[in-house]
């Protein structure tokens, strides 16, 4: 007769059993299982700039100057080439946030020190999902479990402006530089307009019924521990969930980019978004604001303005506007926060934003 498996040892006494830890050929069959998927998924990548010229130019037989050729050579590139940078990243951070539960976030916030706090929640909102839709269960989690105000909004600036799905968009598409620049730039802002909310004492201007509220403490304590295959199909959620919800942005974003990119002037761009006019960057950021999108969808139409002749800083600076400051967030934050508290935060976040713009015209 066999003997008790590894997982068994122990529920006969009434003990919680163990999960049994990996071996060695697993770990080996995991990892070479993922090598492979790498390196096919690689070879697709490296293939899209010659399937897209054959598609367009061959296939469709569009001539390479005229102006549709040009907009449909670009859509039939960034689309696949989007999602796929998209589909990875999201899948390696499923699996990274399977070791972490959002009741440890607000454990390590609410126990740190204002300053120190503003860094870390800024941190931890680059590697930390969020939408219009969960701000409102996320600010109030936070404020209830005892995380200072000016730490929380440091995380609410930066979940959306530089989370990992912007970083790695830009650096597939613009390279490592541009990307650095754009998550320094996204941090500072983050963790100073924190520390400036916390300063000037806003409190009073949070909803009276949010204090009042308690969500659910530890959220049940800490997640069992998983198997690596567990975790795998984390990623694999993560992909279903952020993919699915994102693709029509990213579509219609791509869109977007592929008529500038076809149709409109690099003069005329140059003109309206370029360094040498003042007021290029409040213009973008105005702009930026009632618009609705993420960065699967805003940075394919950053990257055609790029190319049209728009000045670095003023189109960082309206990318900024569109996922920091969106109108629809603005809205969705009324149901935690008061007029003039929202009034405070747009106005700090958009000093910070007018400044990275102009900052960047000037230097690059």
């Amino acid at each position: 007769m066999d003997g008790p498996r590894n997982e068994d040892i122990g529920t006969a006494n009434g003990q919680v059993a163990m999960p049994v830890r990996p071996g060695v050929a697993e770990i080996a069959g995991i990892f070479g299982a993922g090598s492979i998927a790498l390196g096919i998924w690689w070879l697709v990548y490296t293939g899209l700039a010659p399937f897209s010229k054959w598609f367009t130019f061959s296939l469709l037989a569009l001539p390479p100057t005229s102006h549709l050729g040009t907009a449909v050579e670009f859509f039939v590139f960034d689309v696949p080439k989007v999602l796929m940078l998209l589909i990875l990243v999201v899948f390696a951070v499923g699996i990274v946030r399977s070791f972490f539960t959002p009741a440890m976030a607000r454990r390590v916030l609410a126990g740190e020190r204002e300053a120190a706090g503003n860094i870390l929640a800024a941190l931890l909102g680059v590697a930390t999902p969020f939408c219009s839709c969960s701000a409102v269960p996320l600010f109030i989690g936070f404020v209830t479990s005892g995380v200072p105000l000016g730490v929380t909004f440091s995380f609410l600036v930066a979940a959306p402006m530089v989370n990992e799905i912007a970083l790695v968009l830009l650096f597939g598409l613009f390279g490592w530089k541009i990307a650095a620049i754009y998550a320094s730039a996204g941090l500072i802002i983050a963790m100073a307009s924190g520390w400036a909310i916390g300063r000037i004492g806003m409190e009073k201007h949070v909803e009276e019924w949010v204090f009042s509220s308690f969500i659910g403490g530890e959220e049940g304590g800490p997640e069992p521990s998983l198997t690596w295959q567990g975790r795998i199909r984390h990623g694999i959620e993560a992909v279903q969930d952020i993919v699915g919800k994102v693709w029509p942005y990213l579509l219609a974003g791509i869109g977007v980019g592929a008529a500038i990119h076809g149709y409109v002037p690099e003069d005329f761009m140059a003109g309206i978004m370029g360094a040498g006019a003042w007021w290029s960057v409040p213009l973008a950021v105005l702009i930026g604001i009632p618009m609705y999108s993420n960065a699967a969808g805003i940075i394919p139409i950053v990257q055609a303005l790029l190319g049209k002749g728009a000045a670095l800083g003023t189109a960082l600076a309206f990318m900024m506007s569109v996922i920091g400051l969106s109108l629809p967030e603005m809205i969705i934050l009324r149901k935690v926060l008061k007029v003039r508290l929202i009034a405070a935060f747009i106005g700090i976040v958009g000093m910070g934003i007018l400044v990275v713009g102009y900052l960047f015209n000037a230097l690059l």
